[in-house]
């Protein structure tokens, strides 16, 4: 069986490509990173107006009704820029979410605005002290005449400054792990809701501590009946795993092109490093991670477009894999560039700090590599 992408798959990320390259590659995550948040929403809505954040909506909502696979070109390319935004939280988990999950109204009310780039979705499911991938939650959901109050907090959420919703897990009756719970989709705006902004790793991707006091949420803004809220997250997790994975595929590509680039033109001995057999061997291990990383990726998207019956282990493989991956191409990208590697305004740390974040991200590798031999009946 051949996996690739299709002669207009290919076409779309060529177009991707372009897109992000005309905007300024890194040079946006870097506005980011220097306090200017305004760039990542500018980039956000370009992205809206060519159709990015549209490709796995229905139809019937403004999107193009294409399933993950398609939505792999504009990961990897969003990655390879390390773009700013929360891309795979709105693509990779939000819209799958109200696609499986969500009442008539809710896709109708919120489907749209996220296939237009107008709205951007992020995830609250942290807190502090507990194990989000584990189930467990803290933050309470208390149900009222018409609706429900939430109260408690979550941290590690991304770009919660930008977001329009925050899908939050919250405790509705009591339970063990994830059992009792239920989704919610708040606006962060709210009454009640305080945002403080957390120290990040990766700076291109902001982190934020929102604090919810008794914040009313309508019952219509409850994602799926109430008692499934950690198994819906179960199944956000697997397709925002598909989505992380797909654009650290885009992270190590760039990676891989920055070390050949610098061992072509980097000079010593009079001659340029790339001759040298040890940087040779660098950078083919490097491409070696690469293509198997994204022969994983593009078999999970598969695998979650067909429901397949060994998606769960596919998307799992795939994201144990390239969580290690990631790091190792990323830090012998900064090897090949020597002392400069290290050096601010160099891009190759922002590489490392990204792979570094992400590899617990959606879950660890411990985390599925048990799912995998869960699943295997290990």
């Amino acid at each position: 069986m051949h996996f690739a992408l299709s002669d207009d798959q290919v076409m779309f990320q060529e177009t991707a490509r372009r897109f992000f390259a005309d905007a300024g590659g890194t040079a946006v995550a870097r506005r980011v990173m220097a306090g200017d948040r305004e760039a990542a929403v500018r980039l956000w809505r370009q992205m809206g107006e060519l159709g990015f954040m549209a490709i796995a909506v229905p139809t019937a909502y403004g999107g193009a009704g294409e399933g993950t696979l398609s939505l792999v070109p504009v990961l990897e390319e969003a990655g390879r820029v390390l773009a700013p935004g929360p891309l795979p939280e709105t693509v990779g988990f939000a819209v799958p979410l109200l696609v499986r999950a969500g009442t008539p109204q809710q896709r109708e009310r919120y489907l749209p605005g996220i296939a237009s780039g107008q709205a951007a979705w992020t995830l609250a499911l942290d807190e502090p002290g507990r194990e989000a991938f584990a189930g467990e939650v803290g933050l309470s959901a208390v149900a009222t005449g018409d609706g429900w109050r939430l109260t408690g907090e979550k941290h590690l959420v991304v770009h919660a400054e930008m977001a329009t919703r925050l899908v939050v897990l919250a405790r509705t009756h009591p339970g063990a792990d994830g059992e009792g719970t239920a989704l919610f989709l708040v606006d962060p705006r709210a009454d009640g809701v305080t945002l403080a902004e957390e120290r990040a790793l990766d700076q291109t991707r902001p982190l934020w501590h929102v604090r919810f006091d008794g914040v009313a949420v309508a019952d219509a803004d409850r994602l799926g009946p109430d008692g499934a809220g950690w198994a819906l997250v179960r199944t956000g997790y697997e397709t925002l795993a598909a989505a992380v994975v797909a654009a650290s595929v885009g992270g190590m590509e760039r990676c891989v092109e920055l070390s050949a680039e610098h061992a072509k033109t980097r000079v010593q001995f009079g001659q340029p490093i790339g001759r040298f057999q040890a940087i040779k061997h660098r950078i083919v291990d490097m491409q070696v991670d690469l293509e198997s990383a994204r022969s994983l990726s593009y078999y999970a998207a598969w695998a979650l477009d067909e429901d397949a019956p060994d998606r769960a282990v596919a998307v799992s493989n795939a994201k144990a894999f390239v969580s290690e991956a990631y790091v190792r191409v990323a830090q012998a990208n900064v090897q090949t560039h020597g002392g400069m590697g290290f050096t601010w305004d160099a891009d190759p740390h922002l590489y490392v700090k990204r792979a570094k974040a992400w590899a617990p991200y959606a879950g660890s590798v411990g985390d599925h590599l048990e799912r995998v031999a869960a699943a295997e009946g290990w």
